[in-house]
């Protein structure tokens, strides 16, 4: 038997035993998990080294690098996240709706456990402790497959997992990591119906294009953030600077960080070269339409590529338009319904914005960079579905769990 259905049916059988834990139960476990990580922090930064090293001598890039670093600090992130999620409400057992019908008839719709939970994601290897964390709190078990490039990180840190779980009630295997990272391993986690009820990729959009087409297990689509902000005509120049220069410059290695900049025509007339002048000294590669080059001569041409592109990096697309209605067409063309943004003072122009733009989050004068687990409220998350079913946005613990219809009776028959 392979390793993805060894580690499936043990994920499987995990799950069968925590929906019979409670809630301190889940939450003694993951305090384990966060204090586990303080104590082998030497071991995983040794280990997260070591990805470093050959990710360097294979040429990755500096965003690529970065995702991957863990260093003290990103340790004490991770053990603190997860002290919070230990706050959060579960979700488990709540009720939805209760109907009580003439014929006596109770019925409940609660929130259940999904079951099982693969993920599969690129690089960072913090995804590793929140998919985990975040599954046990919901009560579902886990199949993670990471990339090669973060697979010695990986591994330590599930070791760390289930070095904590053995003092819980939570079971072990109900976190499994393929260690096997190649094309052939994962395409089988992508058809492993029989033991997984749905599978969240998280990365770039080749990955996310990879799993949506060859998998057979439901999908939710995640990650890819080719994100806009839109400076309007009727934009306020200070703010339009802090916001542009915050969207791109924040972390520009993230999923929503802004990688198009479109401006209005007149706006860019008065304001245009100032705002990418100081882009220009923050570090930051532009390629720009024509109309943007002949104003500002350190930017490259654009190509229709650029468009569609996800740098996550120092570079950004820049665009001029005519009307608010071409900049929200753009952006239904070549978004990718992650996060999208407007900077103006005129309301109807906000408002249109809001309402006409397919994205999973839409802002108006704020930067793109809010659209997270944290700062939505909800703890950590499993990541950004880009999709329209069963969740959108961040996901926290509740975008994790199904539904049940319970019913009470006493006796009833249909007649």
């Amino acid at each position: 038997m392979s390793e993805v259905k060894i580690k499936g049916k043990k994920a499987l059988q995990a799950s069968r035993k925590i929906i019979n834990l409670t809630t301190e139960d889940k939450n003694e476990g993951l305090e384990f998990i966060a204090d586990q990580l303080l104590k082998d922090q030497s071991s995983i930064l040794a280990e997260n080294k070591r990805d470093l090293q050959i990710g360097k001598e294979n040429g990755l890039s500096e965003a690529i690098l970065d995702r991957i670093m863990l260093n003290e600090k990103r340790i004490q992130d991770m053990s603190d996240a997860i002290q919070l999620l230990v706050e959060l409400t579960d979700p488990v057992g709540e009720v939805i709706e209760e109907i009580n019908k003439e014929n006596g008839l109770k019925i409940i719709n609660k929130r259940v456990p999904i079951g099982v939970i693969g993920m599969v994601y690129e690089a960072r290897p913090n995804v590793t402790v929140d998919a985990a964390t975040l599954s046990l709190k919901t009560g579902n078990a886990v199949i993670l497959r990471g990339s090669s490039s973060a697979k010695y990180s990986n591994i330590a840190l599930i070791q760390t997992i289930h070095k904590a779980l053995k003092k819980s009630s939570i079971p072990a295997d109900a976190v499994q990591l393929l260690e096997d990272t190649s094309r052939e391993t994962a395409k089988e986690l992508f058809q492993l119906n029989e033991y997984l009820d749905v599978l969240i990729p998280r990365g770039g959009e080749n990955l996310i294009k990879t799993v949506s087409q060859e998998a057979t297990v439901p999908v939710i689509t995640t990650g890819a953030g080719v994100c806009h902000v839109y400076v309007d005509e009727f934009a306020e120049k200070n703010m339009a600077e802090q916001i542009v220069l915050n969207s791109k410059l924040q972390r520009p290695s993230v999923c929503n960080a802004a990688e198009t900049i479109l401006i209005d025509k007149q706006w860019y007339q008065n304001h245009g070269p100032q705002l990418l002048e100081k882009l220009v000294e923050n570090g930051v590669e532009i390629f720009a339409d024509e109309t943007a080059q002949s104003g500002f001569s350190k930017a490259k041409p654009a190509t229709v590529e650029d468009w569609s592109t996800e740098y996550l990096g120092l570079s950004v697309s820049v665009k001029t338009t005519d009307s608010i209605d071409e900049a929200i067409d753009h952006i239904n063309r070549y978004g990718t319904l992650h996060s999208e943004a407007i900077i103006t003072d005129n309301e109807s122009h906000a408002e249109k914005f809001l309402n006409q733009v397919d994205a999973a989050a839409v802002y108006h004068n704020a930067a793109t960079r809010f659209t997270d687990g944290f700062e939505f409220g909800y703890g950590a998350e499993i990541g950004i579905s880009t999709q329209k079913l069963h969740a959108r946005g961040p996901m926290g613990l509740k975008a994790l769990t199904s539904n049940k219809y319970v019913i009470y009776g006493q006796g009833q028959i249909r007649e």
